[in-house]
């Protein structure tokens, strides 16, 4: 196992320093780049050499070994030129190989990266490496109203880069705090291949939904086949199930696609309203165990082999049941932070209402706030939750469209809306 260096004050971005200048400094299975290269020139058609380095995402160098073999082997052959650039067309029995290729594997992206490569990288971008302290955090929730004891216990988490738990009643928030620790984390760039090659065999990581590219710098000294992106963040909720946890190969494309943990390498994962899953509990924490105390995850490839990679990561797990009673105490002290989220205080609640009435431009009157905590504790024997004054006030907007007039924050309105959103228990 990769002992962690230091956490240093302010770590520095991990990164391809130089753009590879030989197919033999790739670290990547030679049959794999020459079977690459033909299917993108089968599936773009004619190109110049400059142009088919752009798909593959190599220098030009390496590009024009890929050619010259191409070329060689009669699987391609140049048909002019393009500026100071050989233009370059599949043969017919480049277009033969090429097709048997893609009934193979569809992939036609990127060079993959080695394993190697992307296992040392995540190493060094690991969020163990990521020192946050309270101004930062103090400055990141101050769009919510948190107990400073919780802000602490965030701060304590993040340093730590281990796993929590967030856990506490229904509407309390615990959503909107893991997505600002992701937030938080997101202030610093790393490095996100493409894809990985395992035994010849794509995985393909990079995914435009999770990972959001960072500004592209002119300089494209660095290895193309990574993408410079924020720390990226993931977030499932009940449709979560074990085997979403391991390497999924598409029976159509015939290449694999990371799974969850995998995109979210070097960022957050937050498993929200965890307990509510398709699997059981117990199925994902046994899952989990390895990865969570050690650092490594096992995917699978089809037929059978085990492919060990770096699980590095912030594991969020929230929930409004008690974590006793969803895993046992052998998984709880791998956990290493558990902060409990609670009900609202009347001052909590009322200025979360301050700052939503000030973000529609409603007056406020506080005396008006303290009537609403009295009924929902007297008529309607429920706690205060940060998501109540919210939801009031969009009731309220709503009875306003309704009935074509400007929303107001007065007691007859919040009446309506707190009897529209409460549940009398009888």
């Amino acid at each position: 196992m990769v002992t962690l260096a230091a956490v240093p004050e302010a770590p520095p971005v991990f990164g391809p320093e130089r753009k590879p200048r030989t197919l033999g400094e790739l670290g990547v299975r030679q049959s794999v780049l020459d079977d690459l290269a033909l299917k993108l020139l089968h599936l773009y058609g004619p190109m110049s050499t400059r142009e088919l380095s752009q798909h593959i995402r190599l220098g030009a160098d390496a590009t024009n070994e890929l050619f010259t073999r191409m070329r060689t082997d009669l699987l391609c052959q140049v048909t002019g030129m393009l500026g100071n650039y050989p233009e370059i067309a599949i043969t017919s029995q480049g277009r033969t190989r090429a097709i048997d290729l893609l009934a193979q594997n569809q992939y036609a992206g990127a060079a993959p990266v080695s394993l190697e490569s992307y296992v040392g990288q995540v190493r060094r971008q690991s969020v163990r490496h990521f020192g946050i302290h309270e101004p930062d955090i103090l400055k990141a929730f101050s769009h919510l109203v948190l107990d400073p004891r919780i802000l602490e216990q965030i701060g304590t988490a993040l340093n730590s880069g281990a796993a929590l738990f967030l856990h506490g009643p229904s509407g309390v928030g615990k959503t909107a705090i893991a997505e600002t620790i992701s937030e938080v984390l997101a202030n610093e760039d790393v490095w996100i291949p493409c894809a990985v090659e395992v035994d010849g065999q794509i995985i393909a990581v990079f995914d435009p939904l999770v990972h959001q590219e960072s500004d592209r710098s002119a300089d494209r000294a660095y290895d193309e086949r990574w993408v410079r992106c924020r720390r990226p963040s993931v977030m499932v909720g009940g449709e979560l199930s074990v085997e979403m946890l391991d390497l999924q190969l598409n029976s159509g494309s015939r290449f694999y696609v990371a799974p969850v943990q995998m995109k979210a390498n070097n960022g957050v994962l937050i498993i929200d309203d965890f307990g509510r899953q398709r699997s059981r509990p117990e199925e994902l924490l046994n899952r989990w165990i390895v990865p969570l105390d050690r650092g490594i995850d096992f995917l699978t490839l089809a037929g059978g082999k085990k492919v060990e990679i770096p699980f590095e990561m912030l594991v969020v797990f929230a929930t409004n049941m008690d974590p006793s009673d969803l895993v046992d105490t052998a998984f709880l002290r791998r956990i290493q932070t558990k902060i409990k989220i609670d009900a609202a205080s009347d001052g909590q609640f009322i200025e979360i209402f301050r700052r939503v009435a000030e973000d529609r431009r409603l007056a406020f009157d506080p005396a008006l706030i303290a009537e609403v905590i009295d009924d929902i504790r007297g008529r309607f024997h429920q706690e205060l939750s940060g998501c109540q004054p919210r939801d009031l006030i969009n009731q309220i907007g709503w009875m306003a469209r309704y009935r074509k007039r400007e929303p107001h924050l007065d007691r007859a309105s919040l009446r309506k809306a707190v009897d529209a959103y409460f549940m009398s228990r009888g």
